[in-house]
Order: C-alpha cells, then structure tokens, then sequence
C-alpha cells in the first residue's frame, strides 16, 4: 500500500524551487552589493581565497561552469586586475589562476561582507533547525543521486 504524505512530492518540490528562487536573488543582490557583476566572478574568487592558486579546469569543477564559461570568467577577471593565469612550472599544460593583490583585498572584504547576509539570512533557523536544515537537504540530495525518474 502507497504511503499517504499531508504534502505531496510536487507541493514540496514547488516549495523548494520558490525558496531557492528568493534566497538566489538575495545572494545575488549582496554579491553585487560586494562589487561583483556576476555570482561566477565571485565564485572563481572565492574558490582561490580558500583553495589558493587553482588550476582553470578544477575551478570550472567546483563552481559548476563549463570549460567556456570558466575561461571567460577568468578572463573577465584578468581584465580587472583581480586575478593572473601562470603556467605551472612543473607541467606547463597546468594553468594557474592566482589573485592579485587587488583581487585578494576586494573578495577578502566582499565575502566577509556576503558570508554576514547569509549569516542574517538564516538567522530566521535556531541551532536545532539549522542542523535540520543540513541533514534534511543532504538526505534529499543524496536521494535524487539514487533514484532514476
């Protein structure tokens, strides 16, 4: 017999996507309130703040653009003066992109800035919810991974 569920499986997708929808544009607005016109420009800068020089393609990986998105990006960056692409010395197919000293001062200060939105963003969850929040959306990420439409 079929589980009986209060919310269905598209009422709580809906639910999903319009949050997801108004907690983008809320990101998006303290990123350019930051100085950024994109979220990707900040997502290369930020990646190399915490990671450290990166390699162009690992970049793309963990900020989910494709290799020619990545490369515009980049170079939208490099035209600024916030980044510099270097070739690695121990193999010169391995490109480098390293802040700044520019690049380094704007994010360094911009993401402080953004990581307090989104810290008074979820001011909105206590302890015991925050920790629900994360267990519940990787339960559910981990669960559309498993399963086949």
């Amino acid at each position: 017999m079929a589980k009986i569920y209060q919310h269905s499986g598209p009422h709580l997708f809906l639910l999903l996507w319009k949050a997801s929808h108004a907690v983008m544009g809320y990101d998006q607005a303290s990123i350019a309130k930051a100085g950024f016109r994109s979220l990707s420009d900040f997502a290369v800068m930020e990646v190399i703040l915490h990671k450290g020089p990166t390699p162009v393609n690992a970049i793309g990986e963990k900020v989910l653009l494709t290799s020619g998105s990545i490369t515009t990006a980049v170079q939208r960056l490099e035209k600024r003066g916030l980044v510099r692409r270097e070739r690695k010395a121990e193999d010169a197919r391995v490109v480098l992109v390293h802040l700044t000293d520019a690049g380094r001062a704007l994010i360094e200060a911009s993401f402080a800035a953004h990581a307090a939105n989104l810290d008074r963003l979820f001011e909105v969850f206590d302890t015991e919810e925050r920790n629900q929040f994360d267990r519940l959306l990787k339960k559910l990420g981990r669960r559309s991974r498993e399963i086949r439409p």
